[in-house]
């Protein structure tokens, strides 16, 4: 112990960050997006993780809204003031970057989760879905389910952010090159009334739409009541993304034929252990995949 430290007072000198040994208490923060049941899920983990480790101790963080890129901010700014030693959170936006770097420049740890940064290389490790290759499953899954010439409607997330693109170009790719005409889309801000609202849109324009695809679950279950309230439930085919939010209940009512699970508790545990390890110095990898899996009415009650 008396060596760590000397070590310890000769980094200090230096100016070197020092990591924290595996006996050490670690204070983390811990931010999600919005509230919602997936990111209050990955709370849970992580509040199950700290209850497992006595010496972790997590402050937790929310934003408002899908968009609410200044509340992140003020989250990862105030988690420093506090003196965390790393911060897991699944970004809003890219620009919060901005604040990352200076989390970072202070000697703060960062993990990601859900969705990466693109070209930000301050992180630590990422924490998330192959949203890509969840989206594929759920394309692969359609082309099984239409035929050339059948239409779609997209409800998108929130353009721009590379987690939410990536599962409807990866939904595109797993169709396989099948001739499916894309009628119309747009972004939900991954919210149910924006889903409710574009997909009634798109059964009004197109009395003819075959299939719906939604990038998230509370546009997914908008989509649903859409289909119900226009009296297309068996005519229309909705496949969704995230099991979640109001999804189940569709599924099991025949409206919505299937979904794509993430693992969110697999998801912030992984993370949430990663930062604590590599603030205590321990290697961990750069790239932490939680899975994915297709869910239908024949398999969802292994996913409840």
């Amino acid at each position: 112990m008396k060596f760590r430290t000397l070590l310890a007072g000769a980094a200090i000198a230096l100016g070197m960050a020092v990591p924290a040994s595996s006996a050490d208490a670690v204070k983390i923060g811990f931010i999600t997006k919005f509230p919602v049941p997936f990111f209050a899920t990955m709370e849970n983990a992580a509040k199950d993780y700290a209850a497992a480790n006595p010496g972790v101790e997590i402050v937790f963080g929310q934003g408002a809204s899908a968009t609410d890129i200044e509340g992140q901010i003020a989250l990862i700014e105030s988690m420093v003031t506090q003196g965390v030693k790393g911060i897991a959170l699944t970004p809003v936006d890219p620009t919060v970057s901005t604040a990352l770097d200076k989390a970072v420049a202070a000697g703060v740890k960062v993990v990601l989760m859900d969705n990466n940064i693109p070209d930000w290389s301050g992180r630590t490790a990422l924490a998330t879905t192959d949203n890509y290759a969840a989206g594929k499953i759920a394309g692969e899954y359609l082309k099984t389910v239409l035929k050339a010439g059948d239409t779609m409607g997209i409800l998108e997330g929130v353009p721009g952010v590379p987690a939410l693109d990536d599962r409807v170009n990866g939904m595109k790719e797993g169709l396989g090159g099948l001739d499916v005409k894309i009628v119309g889309n747009g972004a939900t801000g991954c919210t149910e009334e924006k889903g409710l609202a574009l997909a009634e849109d798109l059964l009004t324009a197109n009395p003819d739409l075959k299939s719906i695809y939604a990038a998230c679950g509370p546009p997914a279950a908008g989509a649903a009541q859409a289909i119900k309230n226009a009296n297309l439930v068996g005519k229309v085919i909705l496949v969704g993304f995230d099991f979640c939010c109001g999804e189940a209940e569709a599924i099991e009512a025949g409206i919505e034929v299937a979904t794509v699970a993430q693992f969110p508790t697999k998801m912030a545990s992984l993370g949430v252990d990663a930062l604590v390890k590599a603030i205590r110095g321990e290697k961990v990898e750069s790239l932490i995949d939680s899975g994915a899996a297709l869910v239908t009415k024949a398999n969802m009650a292994e996913f409840k």
